[in-house]
């Protein structure tokens, strides 16, 4: 557990919010606001140490929390799945058992916006994830990290509009997912080379098989069939030929 203390970063942004709110009178509101996000990131970490994920660093924010992982990208989908729904799903049961002892009018309504919150299909918060989850069972992962993006600058583009000026803490929150969504535009082919070289130097197990034509067309979970220039290829051999010929341009 202290190793996990020792990871947690306070945004400044946060400090300065917490002052605020505490200042003006709206202490409950925000010890309530706190004790949420404290339990929707226990859930996150809790099932990732489950499953033995390596947490980074975990950031908090005026909004919320956000557990960050140096973690291969071809972990299974239902690890990311269990572990992206666990943050809601901690804080709802945790809700439910405590709602008729707090004495507070606005709980449950903090409780409904952190859920509504992190549902919205924006990079980084949980909505997205589940959705870029969602992308990566339909479609190849380079697709899915594609589509995630788009969506995500949609969404961004859509709250902006309505809300930028509606107060300073909401227009902070939308800057900071627009330069998390820029930065994941900026890192995309880096992932997807990193996706591939885990595939290359990693033997994943994984029982499904699909045959393809190209490595854009990889997926998440499954072990692919080369069939290029009327010849089936595996897909260590084939990477293997892919990264050699890179190494030596």
């Amino acid at each position: 557990m202290k190793n996990i203390l020792n990871k947690v970063y306070l945004h400044p942004i946060f400090l300065l919010t917490l002052f605020i709110f505490t200042s003006i009178g709206y202490f409950r509101f925000i010890t309530y606001f706190m004790l949420l996000i404290i339990i929707h990131e226990l859930g996150h970490i809790l099932i990732s140490l489950i499953f033995k994920w390596n947490i980074d660093k975990i950031i908090i924010l005026p909004f919320g929390g956000l557990t960050k992982y140096n973690e291969i990208i071809n972990r299974p989908l239902i690890e990311e799945f269990l572990i992206s729904v666990a943050g809601i799903t901690f804080q709802i049961i945790f809700y439910i058992l405590i709602k008729d002892i707090v004495d507070y009018k606005y709980f449950s309504a903090i409780n409904y916006f952190i859920i509504l919150f992190n549902l919205l299909p924006i990079y980084p918060l949980d909505g997205s994830k589940i959705l870029n989850i969602f992308f990566n069972v339909v479609t190849s992962y380079k697709n899915g990290l594609s589509l995630t993006i788009i969506i995500s600058y949609i969404f961004i583009i859509i709250f902006s509009l309505l809300f930028f000026n509606v107060n300073k803490i909401i227009a902070f929150v939308l800057v900071f997912l627009m330069l998390e969504v820029n930065k994941l535009h900026k890192e995309r082919k880096e992932l997807f080379n990193k996706f591939l070289l885990e595939r290359h130097l990693n033997e994943f197990k994984f029982r499904k098989k699909k045959t393809i034509d190209s490595v854009n067309k990889m997926k998440r979970d499954y072990r692919h069939l080369f069939y290029i220039d009327d010849k089936y290829l595996t897909e260590n051999y084939f990477l293997k030929k892919m990264f050699d010929i890179r190494g030596n341009l």
